[in-house]
């Protein structure tokens, strides 16, 4: 009896020791001082979700969690609505916990160091904020700096102008660099003058050289920013990030996503209410991931929700149906960002020392605003230092007998336009409003601009143009935002200025002029 009790007894202490080293316990708890540690008067918060990328659990009313851990696990806390996780100095949100008992393998640059075993408790600090139901978000997509010299163009020709903005966090959708995560810190350390918290999403350019894993693929990124899918709420709106950039053995990558992430997804949005909007914040358009129709299958049952990306250097608002395999009940918008290096930094330097960066659809480069109000939402397309109001691009012959107007067409590039934008164009002096047509084709500007690029081959006194000049631009791309249309017959002759103005799906409204000649 003794020697079967005393068994027994070797197999309990065994088995909590195993669970000892594969279960991570903790608490989330309401940090009254903001000093980052639990003071005794300070009480655990219930009802908060953290996950370990896969999982996701509650926490009880003391405030405790308990989570599988495995060798290689992020662990983190889902701000909830109404509280504010800390911010490091680059304004970067603190709501992880990385366990690396042995640290990254090695590559070309450092990953995390050794965290060694888990902590008795991981604790996750918050305090409230006010969150009003209106509020916005600043999307940067692609920065995408090759060296110094490109992270001062990013941050002279897009930061700088957000100084001040009233929105709450910004988000960048990935490519923060070009194959350096060294250059991490030098752009965190400029994006973070905008002052206000920053979110980053994993890109294809952002990965570690060397990898030969995809698990390893984002050991700097983890370093920096911490596990590269994880989530977070403001307000009524719920936002997912998601690494959908995967790498293979020779450092190859596709968009697609692991099953880890299917099962983060699924299992946190069993805690997110319907009415709530649900953001999915990728950095490949979700369109040409491999297995994206099961992710469709989790989320098409929403009521409230789209998607955004970035990846392709062109902007697109696209409406998924049945044809890329979503059967939800309506269409899944899904927005393509606009890019902060545009057509990746490439073109004639203006007086600044700053390329044009024309992206290959022709809307320029820039940024995004996100604007909420409920679950409800709108985006606003900014062009990089330019007026707020700069939207469109009219191509017009400036002057032309009278006898080739009737079978002119002007193009119009509505930047941030879509299938769902109406577009019309006035003549000065009538009244009515002539529809143009939605018609996708390549932007006339771009054309033109790529044609100069035979002069970036040349050099002078043995260096190449293109150090003066900036890098030579891809091939002309279909732009998703072009509309057509024929002018009006028999126009007499002189000066006549043409107006034409947009409505976006929003209802946003948006206008330009051209001034022409009839001869």
């Amino acid at each position: 009896m003794n020697s079967i009790l005393t068994v027994s007894a070797l197999l309990l202490l065994l088995t909590q020791f195993v669970n000892a080293q594969t279960t991570a316990t903790g608490t989330v708890y309401k940090d009254l001082n903001k000093n980052r540690i639990r003071d005794k008067n300070e009480p655990g918060l219930a009802n908060v979700c953290v996950s370990n990328g896969r999982d996701v659990t509650t926490t009880d009313k003391s405030g405790k969690w308990r989570l599988p851990a495995g060798d290689d696990t992020g662990f983190f806390v889902i701000k909830p609505a109404g509280f504010g996780v800390p911010v490091n100095g680059d304004l970067i949100p603190q709501h992880a916990y990385l366990h690396k008992p042995k640290g990254s393998p090695t590559t070309q640059t450092e990953g995390v160091a050794p965290t060694g075993p888990l902590p008795k408790s991981i604790d996750f600090p918050l305090w409230p904020q006010k969150e009003e139901k209106q509020f916005s978000a600043l999307l940067f997509g692609d920065p995408q700096a090759r060296g110094m010299t490109e992270v001062n163009y990013v941050l002279h020709d897009v930061v700088e102008e957000c100084i001040g903005t009233s929105a709450k966090f910004g988000l960048t959708l990935g490519d923060i660099v070009a194959d350096d995560p060294n250059l991490f810190a030098p752009i965190n350390a400029g994006i973070a003058h905008i002052g206000i918290p920053w979110y980053t999403t994993f890109g294809n350019h952002d990965f570690n050289r060397g990898a030969t894993d995809d698990r390893f693929s984002d050991e700097t990124f983890e370093r920096f920013y911490g596990p590269s899918s994880y989530a977070f709420e403001y307000a009524q709106v719920a936002f997912i990030v998601l690494k959908n950039i995967y790498f293979n053995a020779e450092g190859k990558y596709k968009a697609h996503f692991v099953e880890s992430q299917f099962d983060f997804v699924r299992n946190y949005l069993s805690h997110v209410p319907e009415n709530k909007l649900v953001v999915l914040v990728m950095h490949a358009p979700i369109v040409i991931c491999d297995n994206r129709k099961e992710l469709f299958k989790i989320i098409e049952d929403r009521p409230n929700l789209f998607s955004i990306s970035g990846h392709t250097h062109t902007m697109a608002h696209l409406f998924m149906d049945e044809k890329w395999g979503w059967t939800g009940a309506k269409p899944h918008h899904h927005f393509i960002n606009a890019t902060v290096c545009g057509s990746w930094w490439a073109g004639i330097k203006d007086e600044t020392g700053i390329p044009h960066a024309t992206m290959n659809d022709g809307a320029p480069n820039g940024y995004s605003l996100l604007t909420f109000d409920g679950n409800q939402y709108s985006i606003r397309f900014k062009a990089a230092r330019r007026p707020a109001d700069y939207q469109i691009n009219i191509y017009l012959p400036e002057e032309q007998a009278q006898s080739a107007w009737d079978t002119t067409h002007v193009v119009v590039n509505v930047f941030a336009g879509s299938s769902r934008s109406k577009v019309e164009m006035q003549l000065a002096g009538q009244t009515n409003w002539i529809p143009l047509a939605f018609t996708p084709a390549r932007d006339p500007a771009v054309a033109a601009m790529h044609h100069l690029d035979p002069y970036l081959d040349a050099t002078v006194d043995g260096t190449k143009v293109e150090k003066f000049l900036g890098w030579k631009m891809d091939e002309p791309e279909l732009s998703n935002h072009i509309w057509r249309g024929t002018m009006p017959k028999n126009l007499p002759k002189g000066t006549h200025r043409m107006t034409v103005r947009t409505t976006d799906q929003f209802g946003q409204t948006s206008s330009a002029h051209r001034i022409f000649r009839v001869k």
